[in-house]
């Protein structure tokens, strides 16, 4: 069931929006989707900061539509008394070839899938078998999407600085992503950046703990938060 929202431009449709997000870094799923497209377009401006939720999504995707753009489809979400989302942002499914279809499904009612194997099927099936057991190869590792804050030590440290010191921080399975300052108070800001990790490669409790907070990128970093982290 498609995830629905009203009156995006009210303060009402808003606090819905702000909730809703409180606990989600997406609008559907676990990456940046069409979904979040159409939601981001619905609004005419850039939400209040007031919405702390609706705001951060915002920016995240402002983000990813300056560096990287967003291709996954999304489970499909309703905006309703908000402008419409521009067509490009909206996944359209493919028309179907009926004819296509129609001779597919004959061919398979040719196909006995009940059938009594063959010598030369069992041969080639065990075959197969002996070839991955002997290749031993592993399942594929997962991976995740991590947003992270790092924060400076005070208003005069050299944020471009500290971030060159953060993506310096190379790792087999680490690979750093958009990035953006976010204003905290008192003149202060923070470096708020994604970065995607192989789970069985990376644990950002290490990345952090044993690289961006020991010399000599301690200099400029004085703490690092997880603000998300899904998994792909």
């Amino acid at each position: 069931m498609a995830v629905a929202f009203y009156n995006l431009g009210s303060d009402a449709g808003l606090k819905k929006l702000d909730d809703y997000l409180l606990t989600r870094s997406y609008i559907t799923g676990y990456q940046a989707s069409k979904d979040d497209l159409t939601v981001h377009a619905s609004l005419s401006k850039p939400p209040s900061s007031d919405y702390v939720n609706v705001s951060r999504w915002y920016n995240h995707i402002e983000a990813l539509l300056r560096i990287s753009g967003v291709s996954a489809e999304g489970s499909g979400v309703i905006v309703e008394g908000s402008a419409p989302a521009p067509e490009e942002a909206i996944a359209t499914p493919p028309a179907v070839d009926t004819k296509a279809s129609a001779a597919e499904e004959d061919d398979d009612d040719d196909v006995d899938l009940f059938g009594e194997e063959t010598e030369e099927e069992k041969k080639a099936a065990e075959e197969r078998a002996a070839a991955v057991k002997a290749s031993g190869k592993k399942k594929e590792s997962g991976k995740s999407s991590v947003l992270m804050d790092v924060k400076p030590w005070d208003d005069e440290t050299d944020m471009k600085k500290l971030e060159e010191a953060v993506r310096s921080v190379q790792m087999e399975g680490l690979l750093w992503g958009a990035s953006k300052l976010v204003a905290v108070g008192y003149g202060i800001k923070k470096l708020q950046i994604m970065l995607t990790i192989v789970d069985d490669l990376v644990s950002v409790d290490t990345l952090i703990e044993e690289r961006l907070m020991e010399e000599p990128i301690n200099e400029y970093v004085q703490s690092c938060d997880i603000v998300a982290f899904n998994k792909i």
